[in-house]
This record gives structure tokens, sequence and C-alpha cells, in this order.
């Protein structure tokens, strides 16, 4: 008996505790979650970004830099803003502000949460403090509930492994000496190893990708070598056997069939710009190499690169981000290249279209392309469209970028681009 009595306390004791513990979690979601979010999307990159980024890569290009000597890189709140939304996080779908102080950063992000009855939007609020060397966390908020900033720490690999970028922080560690925050500017001082830019090239791309990288190349090797003995090839010759591939390995191995477009458009992208999978992953140096060819679309040649890249870049979540780098192309080859030229615009856009489909409609898309495909399927109608124009007659014609004409010869684009066969 006092047996029996003594396990109906036990009984007691754990339901208690078990309840106890769900009313925690329920009072944590009510104040951890929220219906709105405390950050929407920012505005979308612009061609000004895109050039501030560009001199930022070309002047703390590791590859450029002598080892061990100590330089200092800044960085804006927009620059790093665009860099949260549109590249670091793009495997998270989150939106990010960041306010840089004298001494301190505040970091807040929204992070969509599936459908429940708490609240859509997890609200996250990081204030990082300077240090001598690396900021600290400080304070970590999780919409109305204050958390220890050591969750935070604990936190944090998990992110990074989540958004792919684990590797990439892990060298920054290694060469970061300093962060220094000022009001609206951030100021990181480094000093680049020997091995720094292989270290960060080999850590890009995941074990899993590596091997998808492997499978299209040597793919891409066979469909060459059936190539005739010229030294020109279109496209789509191209395309359609590389999604034909995608089709079979998604469907065979129950794979992430955008994973295995993303590996498709990243190994033509870099084979047309006269590349080979070794400029993204130092390993595949040692792989066979394809023979090069020249690859047109519509005759042209530069038309497959305006395509491919953007379409890649669409197909890593930055859509927005590709535009902005088509549209930047453009006006600096209106000011010292070939002239602003909107037939290339309409390249730029189909490949930005054909990325955005290869994440949100991944089997449709290799359906649409794993066939026997024609230029016209992927290049819209081009001939009308105005080139070569100079900065002043762009401006003239067109008011510049964003003005109504410009957006008009956009949306005509659009409608060209939205009538291809492959995505009707």
């Amino acid at each position: 008996m006092r047996q029996t009595r003594r396990m109906k306390k036990l009984l007691r004791a754990a339901a208690l505790a078990l309840l106890l513990a769900v009313t925690a979690l329920l009072l944590a979601l009510i104040v951890a979650l929220q219906p709105e979010p405390a950050v929407t999307l920012m505005q979308p990159p612009a061609v000004s970004d895109v050039a501030r980024a560009v001199a930022l890569l070309r002047t703390h290009d590791p590859r450029r830099a002598r080892p061990g000597a100590v330089s200092a890189v800044q960085v804006g709140e927009r620059d790093l803003e665009v860099l949260l939304n549109h590249g670091a996080l793009r495997r998270i779908e989150a939106y990010s502000t960041v306010s840089l102080q004298r001494g301190a950063a505040t970091v807040r992000s929204s992070v969509p949460v599936p459908p429940n009855p708490f609240g859509r939007w997890l609200n996250v609020e990081l204030r990082l403090l300077e240090t001598g060397g690396l900021p600290v966390i400080a304070a970590l908020r999780v919409g109305r509930l204050p958390l220890p900033a050591v969750l935070a720490e604990w936190a944090l690999p998990w992110l990074a492994r989540r958004a792919g970028v684990q590797g990439e922080l892990g060298v920054l560690a290694d060469v970061v000496r300093r962060v220094h925050f000022t009001p609206q500017r951030l100021v990181v001082v480094y000093a680049w190893r020997n091995d720094s830019a292989e270290r960060m090239l080999g850590t890009l791309v995941p074990a899993g990708d590596q091997a998808r990288l492997r499978a299209y190349s040597d793919h891409l090797l066979q469909v060459v070598a059936r190539q005739g003995p010229g030294w020109t090839v279109s496209l789509a010759a191209l395309v359609g056997p590389m999604f034909e591939l995608a089709r079979a390995r998604s469907a065979a191995r129950e794979a992430d069939a955008a994973a295995e477009n993303r590996a498709a458009l990243v190994v033509l992208t870099l084979y047309v710009n006269g590349r080979g999978v070794g400029a993204l992953l130092p390993a595949a140096r040692a792989w066979p190499r394809v023979r090069p060819l020249r690859v047109t679309l519509a005759g042209r040649d530069d038309f497959p690169r305006h395509l491919l890249i953007s379409a890649a870049l669409a197909a890593e979540g930055t859509g927005p981000l590709s535009r902005a780098i088509g549209v930047y192309k453009e006006v600096a080859d209106s000011r010292n290249g070939s002239g602003f030229s909107f037939n290339d615009m309409a390249a730029n856009r189909a490949g930005t279209r054909l990325g955005e489909w290869a994440l949100a409609q991944p089997q449709r898309l290799q359906a649409a392309l794993g066939r026997s495909l024609q230029d016209g399927d992927l290049m819209p109608a081009w001939e009308d469209l105005p080139e070569f124009m100079t900065e002043p007659e762009f401006l003239k014609r067109y008011g510049g970028v964003g003005a109504p004409a410009y957006e008009a010869m956009l949306a005509e684009i659009d409608v060209r681009v939205g009538a291809l066969a492959v995505f009707r």
C-alpha cells in the first residue's frame, strides 16, 4: 500500500511537471511569436549597391593581397543589409536591418514561421558590443521575450549551418583582427593568410553539392564530346541534356530538384564563361576538362553569358540582386563599354526568370527544359530592342534607370520573357 501511494505521488508530480513545462512553452510561444514582422523587406538592390560591392571586392580580393599585410575595409549599413538580405543568408527567408552606433550594433530580423495559433513571425533583435577583437553578443530578444545572450552564442553555429556560411565564417574568424563600430559604418581590420583564398573557395560548396557538380561536369563532358567537329554550339543543345539529367536524378534519387537545377546552372555558367568548376571548387581542378567551345544563343556569344549568370544568381535565391547586377553591367557599358543594350537586358531577365523557376517550380522547369530545345525557347524576341546606347543617348531616350520610359521598356521585355514556351 505504501509503495502504491508513493507511486501515485510520483505520477502526480510528473504530471504537474509536464503541465508546468507545457504551460511555460505556451507562454514562451505567446510572447516570442508575433502577428506582424518587425522588419519588412528592404528596398531591392540598386545599381549603386552593386557598384560599391564590386569596388570592395576588387580592393579586398584575397587573391591579390600580400599575405600577413594588415588592411581595413569600411562597410555602411546599407551594404550590410544587402549582404544579409540577398547574400549571406540567401537560404533563409528572413528580412534584416542593421543599426550601427559607436561601439555597438543592433541587428533585427523577421523570420516567417508555419501557420499556428500564436503568430506568423519570429522577430529577433541582437545587440553586439565592440571589444579589442571580435564583437560579443550583449543582448538577445525574441518577440517580447528577453533571453540570455549565451543562448545566442549557442544558436549561432546552428544558424550558420542553416544559412550555409559556417565555412566562410570560420575563414573570416582566422583573418579578422578587429571589428570596430562607428555611426552608420562598420570597420573590419584583417590580414589575409597564404591559404585564405583557397580556403574561402573550398568552403563555398558543401560536400553534397560538390558531388552534384561532379555529376553535371561529367555529363557536360559527354554532351560536348558528342558535338560535331566545329567550335560553335548552341546553348539550347547543352541546356536540354543537362536538365534531362536533372529530371532523371530528381526522380530516381528522390533528390532535391531545386539543388539539381542549381548544380546544372552553375556548371553551364562556368563553362560558357570559359571557366571550369575548378574556378569555384579547388578540388575540381583535377576533374576531366570539358573541351572548350564557343556557345551562342540566337547567333550571339554574349547572350549565353548574360542569361546564365543571371540564372545562376537567381537560383541561389538572389533574384533582386541578379537584376541589379544586370542593370549595373549595362550602365557601366553605357559609360565606357559597348553601350547600354536592352537586348542584353532581355537575356538578363530571361535568365533571372529561369533561375527563379529553378527554385520555385523545379520539376516543371526540368520537364520544360529536358527536351529538344530551340534558341527561341530560351531567348525572347530581341531584334527590335535598342542597343549600344552611350550614357547621354540612354538618358535622353529613356530618362535613366527607374524613369517611366525605362520601366515601360522593361515591362515589354518581361511580357516577351513570359511568352517563352518554357514558362507557359
